[in-house]
């Protein structure tokens, strides 16, 4: 299995960007993705979840309202369309993978994920 992140760049505080994860070596949509980022200096933080089998989603609160994690099963890739972005959503982002259904309690733990993408940076602007 692998994930292709991309999407990043420079924007200015306000504005928006979409994430693409797009992963291979894996047919069935019965698994879950995770978007992280991790800023210069700071722990890794998990951002949005999102569970193929249902289609559920989970957000971080700093991100609520703001970012949106979609799925094109078709294309086998995972979106997270970022508005509203703020200098503090400054950050690499990853996207990461596990076969199956995770539960939420989970989630939010890199160590739930077997598979990881290479980040796409993301840099805003004040």
């Amino acid at each position: 299995v692998q994930l292709q992140a991309s999407g990043g760049g420079l924007v200015q505080a306000g504005g928006s960007l979409r994430l693409s994860c797009q992963s291979s070596g894996i047919s069935s949509g019965y698994h879950t993705i995770a978007w992280f980022r991790q800023a210069p200096g700071k722990e890794r933080e998990a951002v949005s979840y999102y569970r193929g089998g249902d289609r559920k989603t989970i957000y971080a609160d700093s991100v609520k309202g703001r970012f949106t994690i979609s799925r094109d099963d078709a294309k086998n890739t995972v979106y997270l369309q970022m508005n509203r972005l703020q200098v503090e959503d400054t950050a690499v982002y990853s996207c990461a993978l596990r076969r199956g259904n995770l539960i939420t309690g989970l989630a939010f733990h890199p160590s739930s994920y077997t598979y990881w993408g290479q980040g796409t940076e993301v840099t805003v602007s004040s």
